[in-house]
C-alpha cells in the first residue's frame, strides 16, 4: 500500500481475495484516527484493483474483530463538539469507503465485535463469526451521541426493536444472540473460521464479477429511500451484464457442462 502510513492497519492480496486487517492486537484493534485514514486508503485501492473480487476484514491477534474506537484518543480527539465531529468525519470516510468497495466484502468476526467494531462490521455486506464471539454498542455506558446513519444502518439489519435493545442495554450479546437477531450471517467455531471464510469467499469470486457487483448496486438502491433510487443505474448494470462477454461465457460452459471461467467483462 503506496499511501498507507500506519502498520496498525495491514493490507494484501492473495489471488482474487483482497485482506484487510484490523493491526492493533495489543488494544484489541482498538482503532485509532491514524487507523481510520487508513481504512479509508485501503478500501479505495482494493476497489480500484480490477483483479479483487471479494474482500475479507479481520482483525489481527485472534482475540477481537474491533473492539471499537480507540478510547484513549477521546481526550484530545473528542474533547467537543467541534473535535468530535472532526474525529467523526475522518472516522464516517473510512467507513463510507468501505460500504462503497464494488465488490462483496465480508466480516470475518472472531473475538471482540464492540462499538465501532458493529459499525465496521455492518458496513460489510455479509457477517460471519466464530462463535465465542461478543458483540456489543456501549454508547449508553459513554455518554456519547450516535449519529443517524449509524443507528439507521443496524436497523436496517436487525430491526428498531433488536437495535433499540442493543442501544439501551449497551451489553454484550453472545454470537448465538447476534445470529438470532440477524446481526451475523452466518456462526462457526473458531478453529473453522478461517477455512469457512476462505472456502467462501473462493465460492463468491469464481461467479461473474458483473453479475455479483450489479446485485450489490441493486441491493444498496432498494434500501434507499423511494425518492432517491436510482432505477436507471439498475437497469444499466443489468444490460451491462447481458451485453458482457461473461454472460457468453455462462452460456458456452453450460452447455459443454464444463465450470466457465469468468473475467469480469
Amino acid at each position: 500500500m503506496s499511501l498507507l502510513k500506519t502498520d496498525k492497519m495491514i493490507a494484501r492480496k492473495d489471488k482474487h481475495v483482497g485482506w484487510l486487517t484490523f493491526n492493533n492486537p495489543a488494544r484489541h484493534n482498538a482503532v485509532s484516527l491514524e487507523m481510520w485514514e487508513g481504512l479509508a486508503c485501503i478500501a479505495q485501492e482494493f476497489a480500484e484493483d480490477t483483479d479483487i473480487r471479494v474482500v475479507i476484514v479481520q482483525g489481527a491477534g485472534g482475540k477481537a474483530f474491533v473492539s471499537g474506537a480507540d478510547i484513549s484518543e477521546f481526550e484530545n480527539q473528542r474533547n467537543s463538539s467541534d473535535a468530535a465531529a472532526l474525529y467523526d468525519a475522518i472516522s464516517a470516510k473510512g467507513m463510507q469507503a468501505l460500504q462503497n468497495i464494488n465488490k462483496p466484502t465480508i466480516a470475518m468476526i472472531n473475538g471482540y465485535c464492540i462499538g465501532g467494531g458493529v459499525a465496521v462490521a455492518l458496513n460489510c455486506d455479509i457477517r460471519i463469526a466464530s462463535e465465542n464471539s461478543k458483540f456489543a454498542v456501549p454508547a449508553a455506558k459513554l455518554g456519547l451521541g450516535y449519529e443517524y446513519e449509524g443507528v439507521r444502518k443496524l436497523v436496517d439489519v436487525v430491526g428498531p426493536s433488536f437495535a433499540q435493545e442493543i442501544f439501551f442495554t449497551a451489553r454484550q450479546f453472545s454470537a448465538q444472540e447476534a445470529l438470532s437477531m440477524g446481526l451475523i450471517n452466518r456462526m462457526v467455531s473458531a478453529d473453522a473460521l478461517e477455512t469457512y471464510i476462505q472456502q467462501y469467499s473462493e465460492t463468491i469470486s469464481a461467479n461473474a464479477p458483473m453479475t455479483v457487483a450489479s446485485i450489490k448496486t441493486i441491493v444498496g438502491e432498494i434500501v434507499k429511500d423511494e425518492s432517491i433510487r436510482d432505477i436507471a443505474l439498475c437497469e444499466k448494470v443489468v444490460a451491462a451484464c447481458f451485453n458482457s462477454a461473461d454472460f457468453k461465457e455462462g452460456r458456452t460452459a453450460f452447455m459443454a457442462k464444463r465450470k466457465p471461467v469468468f473475467k469480469g467483462r
